[in-house]
């Protein structure tokens, strides 16, 4: 089963990126993101897209231009997140057939994600909207869009975001941040995939 949690690896490394994203997968997250403010990102998704590509959802964050979308794309990437909701890189995004995960804080940015044709909102940064924004917000959007809460969350707190209607989570620091090895980020992420699989019961 593929978990709706993705991996934000901020600051990884080409060579590192490949060992660290083998625990994950075995731990039992495959979907894993690349942000663009990394260390020769594009190099990081080429070389995951090659090696992981058939286990696993490999692609970028903080993606802010189409120009940036299509480099993704190139380089082997099927998942696109972005910080902020524009149209412009949603609808590349869907044209080359890639998912779609923008960033969102509002009612008015979720239903314009949406309908530019977002495969699921990113709520960013979470903390900021709190459950009880959720609650409202979940009761006028679609039934069932997915909504990410990024920003914030972690194993503590899962509970109380899927009982507010959160779909998954993306998570950063909590799970990697430069200079952590592979084997504890491994730990790290099995930790979480209990967690998250405990709140959904």
């Amino acid at each position: 089963m593929s978990r709706p949690l993705i991996a934000i690896l901020r600051g990884v490394t080409p060579d590192e990126a490949p060992a660290i994203t083998e625990m994950l997968i075995d731990a039992g997250i495959d979907r894993i993101e690349v942000p663009l403010n990394s260390p020769e990102p594009v190099e990081s998704i080429a070389r995951l897209s090659r090696a992981f590509g058939q286990a696993a959802e490999i692609g970028a964050g903080t993606v802010l231009t189409t120009d940036e979308v299509r480099a993704v794309h190139n380089a082997g990437g099927r998942l696109i997140v972005s910080p902020n909701c524009d149209a412009a890189v949603i609808k590349e995004t869907k044209t080359l057939n890639m998912a779609s995960y923008p960033g969102v804080l509002t009612p008015t940015e979720c239903f314009a994600a949406l309908a530019a044709g977002a495969d699921g909102l990113k709520v960013f940064p979470s903390f900021l909207m709190g459950t009880e924004g959720l609650r409202a917000i979940r009761a006028v959007l679609p039934p069932g869009t997915d909504v990410f809460m990024v920003g914030g969350v972690g194993p503590e707190n899962f509970s109380e975001w899927t009982a507010a209607g959160a779909s998954g989570f993306g998570i950063g620091s909590s799970l990697y941040k430069p200079g952590r090895s592979a084997a504890e980020v491994g730990t790290r992420a099995r930790d979480m995939v209990a967690a998250f699989d405990e709140a959904i019961g």
